[in-house]
């Protein structure tokens, strides 16, 4: 069995390398190695000074994450954190400097173990990070003691609160790194580990004192009803007022109510089930996967607009159709309204709207579609509709253009059938906002191929999406458990709850909008004509009793956010939800016919209707 961590002299230092492929995990054994190593190393009279690098592709990825299931209770963890907080101090005290030498990426464990190295070096493509909080967790190894001694309290609660890997440009500039290597990166911490005088703590520097308001303002807003956004921010400030060594403390015992959380647990089962939605059963590794390199979308509407920015962010050319020039009009004035939006909150550069603008060709006939690498169909939810545009597109398209429908309902299989190229039509399901929601159900007709699966699955990364393969049934996945969830919210409201009381629980659990918020953002003409089709054939969307409501409030015309008026009403320009009586109204005129006595109905029963459903 190869050695999980390596010891040479070079030069006069001692190269530790971490070689515990395939992402140099810190799986037990790894970090009991490493310390041993440096201690080898500060004893070692050949050894000037000290590099630890990372073997492979990257340095050190992180923790095992299988290891945060295998905690049994929270005296454990506590254990546990007082066991690997006193490794690291060991390393820390090392009477020769210690060098990280950082390459790929240094992200949770493994930039706790390189900020408890006195010196940090990287490659310019490097990218380091406190990642935990998409777990449920804090960084629970000093992380959140040392990273504001290195970056600032600033720098350090942007990181550990949202849980994004920053760059070596920006972690040289704040101070997390001390020097990018640009040539080889073992000669350049090996130059740079001999120029040092000695040791420099990262726990001996001082915390510079700042406010935490306003990123508690912030995450009131968007981390409603998590704990561990909030606990790095606790952390943080203790490592502000309380000094090293009681900040640990505090750390240890955060991260110990967070890692045994219910929060945690999910969290934990969600990061293995986006990694298992990769491997596709009949479809191997080695299928061969096309290039996307230039795309066209069919609909210029809320998600065809949608879906054209999430092609325009990853830098992918798009020709967006529309049938009347008044309607693509109307889409374009979206789009750009969307970016100038991000401009706006400081997200985006006014040059970067502009070049993302500039690959957008908008159009009104098929002209350039068989030039497309994939078409995207995002025309309304009809079923002839599709079937007709389907077989336009096998006219127009390449032989080997991948066909895509955003149907969230209705059978691929018809569409492809229409195509004359079954073998080439798939689903590609966004979710409203489509440019910024991040699941991409991929669905897989009788007849797609397993290159157009393969080729799929390629694009929804490069998309920044995750994409999850689903088999063609009505609604596949994400649509067959919403339906039940929006339709208990619709009899709740009959049965006397209101609009803003259902979607306030819904948020106050979590939830980024509520379920009448989210039909008007996604526009509730979608379910509608769904359900108008589905009533064509004599079925309904979901078994059970269901409500009049929703689509009486389409036959008025209230299709969402961009009517000005749905289950809430809308100022011209805005997307603040108005709650509007008239909503009221028409439940209490649905509970009527129903013989329903409308009644108030605890937050707590909302809640637990729902989540069951």
């Amino acid at each position: 069995m190869a050695e999980l961590v390596g010891y040479a002299i070079r030069d006069g230092v001692a190269v530790v390398t971490v070689d515990n492929p395939p992402v140099n995990a810190l799986s037990p054994g790894v970090p009991e190695s490493i310390e041993e190593a440096i201690s080898r190393a500060g004893a070692d009279p050949a050894a000037r000074a000290v590099v630890l690098i990372g073997a492979g592709s990257t340095f050190i990825a992180g923790a095992d994450i299988r290891f945060f299931e295998t905690i049994p209770s929270r005296e454990a963890s506590i254990e546990r954190s007082h066991a690997i907080h006193a490794r690291l101090r060991r390393m820390e005290d090392c009477p020769k400097p210690v060098v990280a030498a950082i390459h790929g990426t240094a992200l949770g464990g493994g930039m706790e173990f390189a900020m408890a190295c006195h010196y940090r070096v990287a490659v310019p493509s490097a990218k380091v990070g406190q990642p935990e909080v998409l777990l449920g967790i804090i960084p629970g190894a000093g992380g959140t003691q040392r990273l504001p001694r290195l970056a600032g309290v600033a720098t350090a609660l942007e990181m550990c609160t949202q849980g994004n890997h920053i760059s070596a440009a920006r972690a040289l500039k704040e101070g997390a790194i001390d020097r990018v290597i640009e040539g080889d990166l073992l000669t350049g911490a090996i130059q740079f580990a001999l120029e040092r005088a000695g040791p420099r703590r990262t726990r001996d520097l001082p915390v510079k004192p700042a406010s935490t308001d306003e990123i508690r303002a912030a995450l009131r807003k968007t981390a409603r009803g998590a704990r561990a956004p909030f606990a790095c921010v606790e952390a943080i400030e203790a490592a502000m007022t309380l000094g090293f060594d009681a900040g640990c403390e505090r750390e240890i015992q955060l991260f110990a109510d967070c890692v045994l959380s219910s929060e945690s647990k999910a969290m934990v089962k969600l990061f293995f089930a986006e990694r298992e939605a990769s491997k596709v059963p009949g479809v191997s590794k080695d299928t061969p996967a096309a290039e996307i390199r230039r795309a066209a979308v069919v609909g210029a509407g809320t998600m065809g607009g949608g879906i054209a920015m999430s092609y325009l962010n990853a830098g992918i050319p798009v020709r967006l159709k529309e049938v009347t020039q008044e309607a693509l009009d109307r889409g374009l004035a979206t789009i750009r309204k969307n970016y100038q939006t991000t401009v706006g909150k400081g997200k985006m550069t006014a040059e970067e709207m502009e070049r993302r603008l500039s690959l957008l060709t908008p159009q009104v006939t098929y002209d350039g579609f068989d030039q497309a690498d994939i078409v995207v169909e995002a025309v309304f939810e009809n079923m002839d509709l599709k079937k007709a545009t389907f077989a336009e597109l096998g006219r127009v398209a390449r032989p080997d253009c991948v066909l895509a429908s955003n149907t969230s309902t209705l059978d691929i299989d018809e569409f492809a059938r229409a195509s004359g190229r079954p073998d080439k039509v798939i689903g590609h399901h966004f979710f409203s906002p489509a440019n910024v929601m991040k699941l991409l159900e991929i669905v897989r007709g009788s007849e797609t191929s397993k290159e157009t699966i393969a080729t799929s699955l390629k694009l929804a990364r490069k998309l920044a999406k995750v994409g999850v393969v689903v088999g063609n049934c009505f609604g596949f996945v994400a649509n067959r458990m919403l339906a039940y969830y929006i339709r208990e919210a619709n009899l709740l409201l009959e049965e006397g709850a209101s609009v803003p009381q259902i979607d306030k629980v819904m948020t106050d659990l979590g939830f980024p909008v509520g379920p009448f918020a989210m039909g008007d953002i996604a526009g509730n003409d979608v379910g509608w004509r769904i359900r108008q089709y589905l009533k064509s054939l004599g079925k309904t969307r979901a078994e059970g009793p269901q409500s009049a409501i929703p689509d009486r409030i389409c036959d008025l015309g209230r299709f969402g956010q961009k009517t000005g008026a749905g289950w809430y009403k809308y100022e011209p320009g805005s997307r603040t939800p108005i709650p509007d009586p008239l909503i009221e109204q028409l439940a209490e005129e649905a509970a009527k016919e129903k013989g329903i006595a409308r009644r108030p109905i605890a937050d707590a029963a909302i809640l637990s209707r729902i989540l069951t459903a």
